[in-house]
């Protein structure tokens, strides 16, 4: 893969985003933007990434009501929009139209490569240190903001513990803690993010031997009871450095999708091509280009 033309691919994407917001002239509201862009993503127009900017609920009802569903997500201490500004994570008329509309045609991108139904997309960065955490979030995020849906953020990476930083309430058990104790119940570790109709699932405190967690009987039971709850909930899985550790190879057997994370200036087309390769899957959907 040659560099210049995935550098000049990304500079050609962005003019042609910025003349494409000059043409709508002031902000559409997110219900408008979902409304006028059912078929975006579709594989004959889809890119394949996106540019973005980064630096408890109970079973439901036998019959299944959205509506239900979507009032059981608690969110006991919402941030306000300062405090979201502050930790860097999305909102509804933030003053960067362009960060916040890569993030909505991304949630539109991989829903409809998914279909109908929730699905599982992983998240993780070619790069080789943190970062990923934020990104994977506000896709989250990004999921949670369309009224009709929910999303639920699972940290698989229980080396970096920045999720605390992000979310509005104390954190405790988690994924790796789960899979150790068969005592812990799901929904003693779930938790509410601070942002509405998004919950998460921090990494938990057993990273010692966090490969052989992820490869458990348990860990499949987890996600897959995960999924099957919520017909309406967009999982995210937020994994540890692709090229990095062996944890991200394991995890995507769980995920119906698969994003790469492309820090600027830290990863070369070869080394972003030579991971698709590595991963050997047609789960790949795409790229984010973070800078």
């Amino acid at each position: 893969m040659d560099d210049n033309k995935l550098y000049n691919a990304l500079l050609k994407s962005r003019d042609e985003r910025r003349q494409l917001d000059r043409d709508r002239g002031e902000a559409k509201s997110e219900e408008n933007f979902r409304k006028e862009r059912p078929y975006a993503g579709s594989d004959r127009d889809r890119p394949n990434w996106v540019r973005v900017e980064t630096n408890q609920s109970e079973y439901p009802p036998s019959v299944y009501d959205s509506s239900v569903s979507l009032s059981l997500i608690g969110n006991p201490n919402p941030w306000n929009r300062d405090q979201l500004r502050e930790r860097k994570i999305i909102y509804s008329g933030m003053p960067d139209k362009e960060v916040m509309d890569a993030y909505r045609e991304l949630r539109i991108q991989l829903r409809n490569r998914a279909g109908e139904g929730n699905f599982t997309v992983m998240f993780s960065s070619l790069g080789s240190g943190p970062g990923s955490l934020l990104t994977a979030f506000n896709l989250a995020v990004a999921f949670g903001l369309d009224s009709h849906s929910s999303a639920l953020l699972v940290d698989c990476d229980p080396y970096h513990k920045d999720l605390q930083g992000l979310v509005s309430t104390p954190l405790g058990s988690g994924v790796t803690d789960f899979v150790c104790d068969r005592s812990l119940s799901i929904k003693s570790i779930i938790y509410p993010s601070g942002v509405e109709r998004v919950s998460v699932i921090p990494a938990g405190t057993q990273a010692s031997n966090a490969v052989e967690l992820f490869s458990a009987v348990r860990m499949r039971e987890l996600i897959t009871e995960l999924k099957a709850r919520y017909p309406d909930r967009c999982i995210v899985l937020n994994a540890p450095p692709f090229r990095e550790n062996t944890e991200a190879r394991i995890l995507e057997r769980f995920a119906d999708q698969i994003v790469f994370g492309v820090p600027f200036g830290e990863v070369t087309g070869e080394l972003i091509a030579d991971s698709v390769d590595a991963l050997g899957s047609d789960k790949f959907s795409g790229l984010i280009f973070q800078e």
